[in-house]
């Protein structure tokens, strides 16, 4: 498979916010290859630098050190190829449900009348068509997530990076969009990294589990899920493999720090 991520020798060191402050080692060393098409999920303990992470990979923070290349070259900022779904939803209030997914397909310059075309087939992909003039505020937070989602892939990205995006939402609401968003990856078969603090969330979503380990992070493991797709919920929970599997994840994520 072609490698669409590379990431080698990664460090990200904030400094302290005064003179006398000792800077913070976010990421310590990390290592992290992706190829095209691959659905990744990033997990580790709390403020061990996942989004920190996904921010490097989305060019949004820069990196102290190392290498970050997204198809061969270095990344140096945001790009419609690079497209992220936040947890917050990040929606343009003022603006209706299609207005939102068409700012997404405006970043490809397609003229207005395809513009909406493409936003109407986006939000027919997440099941929102009905509901397209109305605004965000009138929306609940899984329809608001829907068409986070759906704005982001009308940008087609060759990378879709998605920050904890179902953390907020109830237990119900989030099993839903995990199918959906699996869903959509089978039709587009787009390259993700996920981040989530949910093992059960990303093992029933990867292709493969990176669990990084305390701040300063390096990989601890690389952990490859061997469900076969398509899948549904009760066959990866009834997967063989699936207690040992989940075990790991937490034996790695409680491990004290090195």
């Amino acid at each position: 498979m072609t490698e669409i991520l590379r990431i080698h020798n990664l460090h990200k060191v904030f400094p302290g916010k005064r003179r006398r402050d000792r800077p913070v080692v976010a990421i310590g060393d990390v290592d992290l290859d992706v190829s095209a098409g691959e659905f990744i999920s990033i997990v580790g303990p709390s403020g061990c630098g996942k989004s920190t992470l996904l921010y490097i990979i989305g060019g949004f923070l820069k990196s102290s050190s190392g290498v970050v290349e997204f198809n061969g070259a270095p990344i140096t900022g945001p790009a419609p190829a690079r497209g992220i779904v936040f947890q917050a939803y990040g929606l343009f209030p003022w603006k209706t449900v299609l207005g939102n997914v068409e700012a997404g397909v405006a970043t490809r310059g397609l003229p207005r009348a395809a513009r909406r075309q493409e936003a109407r087939r986006f939000l027919d992909i997440v099941g929102l068509s009905d509901v397209e003039r109305l605004y965000p505020s009138a929306l609940s937070g899984g329809m608001q997530q829907r068409v986070a989602i759906a704005r982001t892939l009308a940008q087609d990205p060759e990378l879709l990076l998605m920050d904890e995006p179902f953390g907020a939402l109830d237990a119900q609401t989030r099993a839903q969009l995990q199918t959906e968003l699996l869903d959509i990856w089978e039709l587009s078969h787009k390259t993700v990294v996920f981040v989530t603090h949910s093992v059960e969330e990303a093992i029933f979503l990867s292709d493969r589990v990176i669990v990084l380990g305390h701040r300063p992070s390096i990989v601890r493991e690389v952990i490859h899920i061997p469900v076969p797709r398509p899948r549904l919920r009760e066959t990866v929970l009834e997967h063989p493999e699936y207690p040992a599997l989940n075990r790991r994840v937490w034996d790695l994520l409680e491990a004290p720090a090195c």
